[in-house]
């Protein structure tokens, strides 16, 4: 570049200076505050303030808390005792909404509800993609894009943040979650903490090679909105949630 494109483009460099510095000065007397700082103020503490980190609340404020906050999102929460009672609930939701296709998680913690299930009128597809290929793994998507009804077992629930957190494996494919009409969840309430940072700590503690392939968060039904605020559900994911805490 020749000594004239230089110095043309260092003129333009510090003509934007004085106007970005005009600009905030205007903000600044509108605002009535002193003249922005040059530097970043300093922070004596980084990331959450101690009091946040001890913060736990009891078991039985967890689960109101948490109930509170995936309704408003638009969710449905029941507190239930056992997997009976899971059970009872879900084969009632099957024959009030005339459900026919279910997909469901290959969970250890879902095993007799798959029993259960098997032994109904209605086509239930277990999702485990370990070893079946391209093509059946395919196959599994869209089964789980034309289930009336996914389940799964939640790994955790936070309850500040009215969300269920799950992970991506082989027996846990996202789709079980993400492609049905309705989603029901099952929490074991031992699942459930108070904070966010409680379920990733201990994600960032974990080597490269063991973690997992996705870490998803649910917080009620899929909502959508276009620039004129027209707020639709159940467009990119299920309509309908159910969060079943298991006492």
């Amino acid at each position: 570049m020749a000594k004239s494109d230089a110095a043309f483009l260092q003129k333009l460099h510090q003509e934007a200076l004085k106007d970005q510095e005009a600009f905030f000065t205007n903000i600044s007397n509108r605002l009535g505050r002193a003249k922005p700082l040059q530097t970043a103020p300093s922070h004596s503490t980084k990331g959450a303030p101690e009091f946040w980190e001890q913060m736990d609340l009891p078991l039985e404020e967890r689960i109101q808390l948490f109930m509170t906050n995936w309704q408003k999102a638009g969710g449905h929460a029941k507190r239930l005792t056992g997997m009976a009672e899971a059970q009872a609930f879900i084969a009632n939701f099957i024959a009030l909404t005339q459900a026919k296709q279910i997909i469901i998680q290959d969970q250890s913690e879902l095993e007799i509800l798959r029993k259960e299930l098997a032994e109904s009128d209605v086509d239930i597809c277990v999702w485990n993609s370990d070893g079946v290929g391209a093509q059946g793994k395919e196959e599994l998507i869209a089964k789980a894009a034309g289930a009336d009804i996914g389940i799964i077992a939640a790994e955790h629930a936070v309850a500040y943040t009215g969300s269920l957190v799950v992970t991506s494996a082989p027996t846990r494919g996202r789709s079980v979650s993400l492609l049905p009409t309705t989603l029901i969840a099952i929490i074991p309430v031992e699942r459930l903490t108070t904070k966010l940072g409680e379920v990733l700590m201990p994600f960032d503690e974990l080597e490269m090679k063991d973690r997992p392939a996705g870490i998803h968060f649910i917080s009620g039904p899929s909502r959508s909105a276009d620039i004129e605020n027209d707020l639709t559900i159940g467009v990119h994911g299920p309509g309908i949630v159910y969060a079943l805490i298991i006492e």
